[in-house]
């Protein structure tokens, strides 16, 4: 049975301390600005993935595809994806977060380029699996990192940075795709080819970012680790976290390395299970096939369909907003209640809507409330607790494994949507979601535990007891 909320001495609410003057002499700035940087990933992560959404509705004529062709057009970039995280881990584990970072952001370049030249769907195909690598790895990258320069004072609020990163980026897709559109049948080549100026910024200032403290002092490299801790915390601080981070280290060496040890299969199994329902409650249905549900089941245009997603876009930004100001304050677990909750709710009504014939307004009301609640807490809160929960010397390993069956998930859902709705309608798909997002809710309750205020080694050290 996993872990109750009302047990163990890392689910207990940690008492508020005032911040003692060696945390308030470290480079807030520097902080703010490592994580900006590492967030332009996410940013990349939502603007390639949601392109698609726009573009399939052009694509779709250009190329005469099949409801399964489209499928495959939408989803080649999560099989992409899916690879990145996996082999993300073990190489950031070995060669460290920066230089991966690096090498997503020259993937997204060339892949933003290569997908807005083809002339057949394998060649589209193959482009879009090769921005699909550069999602895995950022995917897992940008909140690892950012997680562990991050002082645990903020550490929510930064790695949700990464998060509203990732739904600016959707918004901008969606905007991009909107002034696009009167470009004709061709309109969906400069939507993919738009992504080549944010990749080409994101690489010029991964030059300005260091490597992550916690994974040079993995590597023996204890006198960069401090001149960067020490730049981040100050210097009494610095001392201490490298103290801390040293002894965990120390505890992790030979058998204490091994990620699937019994007392990490919790963290593990919490990990992997809230990954794959962050995508299978149909978060991506919305964002990848919008155009097409406003298009085909509510007689809109292509404009308004598209119109109507840069709605979408701009509640999700709204939301991921708010989650950043009270991850914090509140904690991940009360948001992650709130956000599956809501969900539950909003797509139960959905369906009824559906059922009733209600009109696109209504529709359009409904799939906005389940969104703005997922990203209040779903969205960020999933990539926070995967990115904390794991031990230093496997927190790469882990949360690849985590990422991984993310992706999975999200493949799945993303390439049988059309063929659910066929076979079960819309109504039917949304009430499959709404059950999902209700058994969230069960899990969350039942086995996440809350992690706020706490240092990773602390937490780390939770999973002993």
């Amino acid at each position: 049975m996993p872990l109750h909320a009302s047990s163990g001495p890392l689910l207990r609410e940690s008492v508020a301390q005032p911040p003692s003057p060696a945390r308030s002499t470290g480079n807030a700035g520097y902080v703010y600005l490592i994580a900006t940087v590492a967030a332009l990933g996410g940013l990349l992560f939502g603007f390639d993935t949601a392109i698609i959404n726009g573009a399939l509705v052009f694509l779709k004529k250009d190329f005469g595809l099949t409801d399964t062709e489209t499928e495959l057009a939408a989803s080649s970039i999560l099989f992409g994806a899916v690879a990145g995280a996996a082999v993300a881990g073990g190489l950031t584990d070995r060669y460290g977060r920066r230089r991966l970072l690096f090498g997503a952001a020259l993937l997204f370049t060339l892949s933003a380029v290569a997908a807005a030249l083809p002339r057949t769907l394998t060649e589209f195909v193959v482009a879009r699996l090769a921005g699909g690598l550069a999602i895995g790895l950022a995917s897992l990258l940008v909140p690892l990192y950012i997680a562990e320069i991050a002082p645990a004072r903020i550490r929510g609020l930064l790695v949700t940075l990464n998060q509203l990163a990732i739904v600016t980026g959707i918004l901008l897709a969606y905007v991009a795709s909107y002034y696009l559109a009167g470009q004709g049948v061709a309109s969906w080549r400069w939507m993919f080819a738009s992504a080549a100026v944010p990749s080409l910024l994101f690489m010029v200032t991964l030059l300005l970012v260091p490597e992550s403290p916690r994974w040079l002092l993995g590597q023996g490299r204890e006198a960069e680790a401090i001149g960067t801790l020490t730049r981040l915390n100050g210097p009494v601080a610095a001392a201490t976290e490298t103290a801390e981070i040293q002894t965990a280290l120390a505890a992790e060496r030979g058998a204490e390395a091994n990620l699937y040890q019994p007392r990490l299969r919790q963290p593990l199994r919490i990990a992997v299970v809230l990954a794959v329902l962050q995508q299978i409650t149909g978060i991506n249905t919305i964002l990848y096939y919008g155009s097409i549900i406003f298009t085909e089941h509510s007689g809109q245009s292509a404009a308004s369909a598209i119109g109507a997603n840069a709605l979408i876009g701009g509640i999700n930004f709204a939301g991921t907003i708010v989650a950043l100001f009270v991850i914090d304050r509140v904690g991940r677990k009360p948001l992650l209640l709130l956000a599956s909750g809501g969900m539950t709710l909003a797509l139960g009504a959905l369906v009824v809507a559906l059922h009733l014939g209600a009109p696109g307004p209504w529709l359009l009301g409904l799939i906005m409330l389940y969104v703005a609640c997922f990203a209040v807490g779903l969205g960020p809160g999933v990539w926070v607790v995967i990115t904390e929960i794991f031990p230093n010397a496997v927190r790469g390993r882990g949360a690849s494994v985590a990422t991984v069956a993310l992706w999975i998930a999200c493949t799945v859902v993303s390439f049988t949507f059309l063929s659910l709705v066929k076979a079960a309608g819309l109504a039917g798909a949304f009430g499959l979601y709404a059950g999902l997002s209700a058994l969230t809710f069960l899990f969350v309750w039942r086995a996440v535990p809350e992690t706020k205020g706490r240092t990773l080694e602390e937490i780390e050290r939770g999973w002993h007891s």
